[in-house]
This record gives structure tokens, sequence and C-alpha cells, in this order.
């Protein structure tokens, strides 16, 4: 077994003491010497399965697979594997003309019906083009020169966003199984898979059929390592070009060693505090208002994640522009006024905490999970600010899935997570996801508005003109600033460890790609 000239017997030893995961990690970047090593990328997110659902977002970040629509770095739509889209004067019918010469990794062509196939295994819910109202996906036409077809119910201006959704990435017919499961990876982008070990390890080749431009990087692969410090120590060390996720004291350190460059990038995504709302006490707004004025959010922000601008007034931070509403009255810390709200809601000071009227405490369990290194951290600093408002907050760490399992089975009480409202392009497709009728996974539980929800649809709809459309974003968020079915504590900035082998690193806001074929190894 031949390591990489720079991995050292004394990295190898701090990687063994990260952890199981390290462990492996070292094992798999353990290959044969060669003249140019591919492309490192390790990241928290582990390859859940093969399903779009599931591990999409792998396969679309690493340019492995494709969508029918891409996006712009401000969520407007892009041509992907369809080259250019009509739509009908009523708006009920949608035209996709594909890129003629685009091929799947085995050869095959892209044809309508293999994207049919697909988009009508994406409207499965709780998949996000379930929420589309959709009558039906066909191919219009035959072979290559055939259009995809979306026939609508109603107008839905939301479509190219959702179809930009990793969930809905287009796979070959090659790659189901006869049960019609997704047995394989063949997709249609630059990349092609050469070797997969789910959940941790993929690695992906240039494919030379593809119609676009040839990647300069011919080789990439992707690890997923459980623990921030591992991630941090690879990327010091040269064993990893890209390092995704890493926590505030590696990226103190990594600054300071100046070995490797760090790059950053604001997202739409925000640290949040799913509440379920259908809990006695947590129904009641006075509750969790006063959750949230026990908060102190700038100091969170300055000595967790070293970045006080990161401490959230409200749901949206100041990126998402047509969503960042400035008349709201900016979301602070007020033990006082925290303590007023939950004596009129019927808690009252015991020395053991708060009591309601018949003597039965207050005391509520958290779930969070260390993906994002720095929920842990948030999640033991609110636990000590709620306990010195005389809330007793037990946290447990543990699975990122254990968040959405318990709002489906009921269990959940308090969810820690960090949510990118722009996992579809247009923030309309999540904000129904998470606040429509019946909730989401990572939005409202237990509590629901009528106003939200008509706000969202006729949003969805496109057919509103900008001032109303406007006027509508801002009664949305104005209801969710209110009512606090879900706590924004922190806004949220991706770092990046970039190695010096790389040039051409641009990070994307909207997460929908690594951005590899724009890379290039440095002269």
């Amino acid at each position: 077994m031949t390591l990489p000239p720079d991995f050292t017997r004394r990295r190898a030893l701090q990687l063994l003491a990260a952890g199981p995961t390290a462990a492996a990690s070292t094992a798999l970047l353990a290959q044969p010497s060669t003249a140019r090593a591919p492309l490192q990328i390790v990241g928290p997110w582990e390859i859940a399965g093969l399903s779009p659902a599931s591990s999409g977002h792998v396969f679309t970040r690493m340019q492995i697979t494709e969508t029918l629509m891409n996006a712009s770095d401000d969520g407007m739509p892009l041509p992907g594997l369809a080259e250019r889209w009509r739509v009908s004067d009523d708006g009920l019918a949608w035209h996709f003309t594909l890129r003629a010469a685009a091929r799947f990794h085995d050869g095959a062509a892209v044809t309508a019906a293999a994207v049919v196939r697909c988009l009508q295994a994406a409207r499965v819910a709780p998949a996000l083009l379930s929420q589309a109202p959709i009558r039906s996906v066909e191919a219009e036409g035959a072979g290559a020169g055939a259009d995809v077809v979306i026939r609508l119910t109603q107008p839905y201006g939301a479509l190219p966003a959702l179809l930009a959704h990793s969930s809905t990435m287009v796979l070959a017919p090659a790659s189901y199984a006869a049960d019609g499961a997704v047995r394989s990876i063949v997709g249609s982008g630059p990349y092609r898979v050469v070797s997969m070990a789910p959940p941790q390890h993929v690695e992906a080749a240039v494919f030379d059929g593809y119609d676009g431009p040839r990647p300069a990087i011919e080789r990439v692969r992707y690890l997923a390592a459980g623990r921030s410090e591992t991630r941090a120590l690879m990327a010091e060390g040269g064993q990893a070009d890209l390092a995704y996720g890493l926590d505030p004291a590696s990226l103190v350190r990594l600054r300071k060693r100046g070995r490797v460059q760090v790059d950053t990038v604001t997202l739409p995504r925000t640290v949040i505090l799913k509440v379920n709302a259908a809990l006695p006490a947590l129904n009641d707004v006075r509750v969790r208002q006063a959750l949230s004025l026990a908060i102190d959010r700038p100091g969170i922000a300055k000595a967790l994640l070293r970045d006080p601008e990161l401490a959230a007034t409200q749901l949206f931070p100041p990126t998402m522009a047509a969503w960042h509403n400035n008349a709201l009255p900016p979301l602070k810390q007020d033990p006082d006024a925290a303590a007023r709200l939950l004596a009129a809601a019927g808690w009252r000071r015991a020395p053991d905490g708060l009591r309601d009227a018949s003597g039965q405490p207050l005391r509520l369990s958290l779930r969070t999970f260390p993906d994002r290194p720095e929920l842990p951290l948030i999640a033991s600093a609110l636990q000590e600010q709620w306990r010195q408002a005389g809330i007793a907050v037990q946290v447990s760490i543990g699975n990122s899935g254990d968040i959405p399992l318990g709002h489906r089975d009921g269990s959940l009480q308090l969810g820690l997570a960090a949510r990118n409202y722009a996992t579809v392009p247009d923030p309309t497709g999540t904000l129904m996801q998470d606040f429509g009728t019946a909730g989401g996974d990572w939005g409202a539980m237990g509590w629901r508005s009528d106003a939200v929800v008509r706000a969202l649809a006729e949003l969805s709809r496109g057919t509103s003109s900008a001032e109303r459309a406007a006027a509508l974003r801002t009664q949305v968020t104005a209801v969710l600033h209110a009512e606090l079915p879900v706590i924004p504590i922190t806004w949220y900035r991706q770092q990046v460890a970039v190695g010096r082998r790389l040039e051409g690193v641009s990070l994307d806001p909207l997460e929908r790609s690594y951005r590899l074929t724009a890379m290039r190894w440095a002269a």
C-alpha cells in the first residue's frame, strides 16, 4: 500500500485518533501514487441510498446527473437537459425541448421517454414535485426529437424551480431494476460513476460522450467523513482539495496556519428551532415567543460562529432580498419580557424551574445532529440560556433523520437544524413544503396559517403582478415572524477549505453543484 507523498505517519495517526470515519478515509486515500491524484472532496453528507429523493444532491453536486432545468445564483431558471422551453398562453402546458446530443453514460440517447419516467417517479410525496398541480407528464413526438410536456390543472409559475431540484435528476433506463428501484447511477452529466461504496464514497471520471465542454479535472472523489475535525485535518494535510462543513475552531486554525485557502459564500440557509406546536405548552404562541426572547443570538453568532453578523433578526437573511422584510421588528433577547409572557401563559417560577398551575414542570427535549458541526454547540448554548429562563431542555445529538422521523411519528418536541430555503431555487416551493396545510419535516409541526397557505399558493401560480407578489411575501414573513412555528437562531455562511492544487473554485450559493467543470489544476 502506497500513501500519497505528503501523507506522513503523524498525519495518519492524527486521522486514526479522530475516529473510525477518519480511519476509513485513510484507507480510501491510500491509493497508488500517480502523477495527478483525483480531486478529493470531503463533506459531512452520507450517500443514504441511490434514490433521487434521498441522495440526489450528492450526484447533482458532483455533476454526474443532470436535471431538466438549472438555476442562476439568484434563482432564475436556466437551461439544463432542456435547452429551451415554452409555456402555453393559459399557463397549463409546459413544453421542454431536450439537448439533441445529450447522452447517458451507457451511450444511450437522453430521450423524452426516459425523462418522463424519472419525473413520474419524482411526483411521489413527499418529493417536492408532488406539490405541483400536475395533470400529466408525457413525451410529445417520437425518438430524439420528442419534447417533454407537463400539463397542469392550474397555472404554476414555480414549476421550473422544482425541476431544478436534485430529487428530479434524470437517470438512464439502465439505472432501474425490474421492480422500479434504482440499482445504479447512470446519468448524463460531464462525470460518470466509476466506483461507489455507500454511504461513504463515490468516485467519478470524465464522460467522453458528454455534449458540452470537456472538464479540465479528469477524476474526482467524494468522501463522507462524519467529524468536522477529520475534514479539517484532511484539508490541512493535503488529503482533501475541498473540505465542506468545517467547525469554527478548525476554521480559525486553518486561517492562522495558511496552508489552505478558506472560501466563503453566504447561503439562503438559517439555523432554526423547529417547534412542535401541537404540544399543550408550545401551542401557546406566548411560550414560543418567550423561547425566542430568551435567546442571545449575537452572543451565539460571535462566540460560536465567530461572525456577529450572522445573528438572525428574522427568518430570511438579507441575501434573500425578495423575502427579507425590513419592516419587521428584529428578534432580540429580552429575559424580562420572556418572563412576563411565561407568567401570562400560566408558567410560574419554582425552585426547580417553571411549573404550571397544577404543578407540572416545563421540560422539553431538543434533537439535533453533527452534520453541521455548529449545531451541537448552538444546542448547548440554547440549553443554558433557557435554563436561566427556568425552562429545562434536554439535548439529544443523533442523526439528521431523527428530526423528520420525529415529525412524522409526533415524538419531536424541539429540533435544531440548518434549513436551506432555496433547495428549490424559488423559495416559494420550499416554503410550501414547510408551511403548507400539513406542515413539513423541516417546517411547521402542529401549526398552520390559512393566510400563509393562500399566499404561498398564489405566489406559486406566478400570475401575480410584481406589487401583488411583494405584498404576499410581506404577509407570509409577518405571520411567520409573529407566530414562530420555527424560531430563527442564526443565518449561515458556507466556508470551504480549498487546497493549493486547485484554481477556478467558486461556491454555489444554492448548494446545487460543486462546479467541478469550472475548476482546473494550478500551474
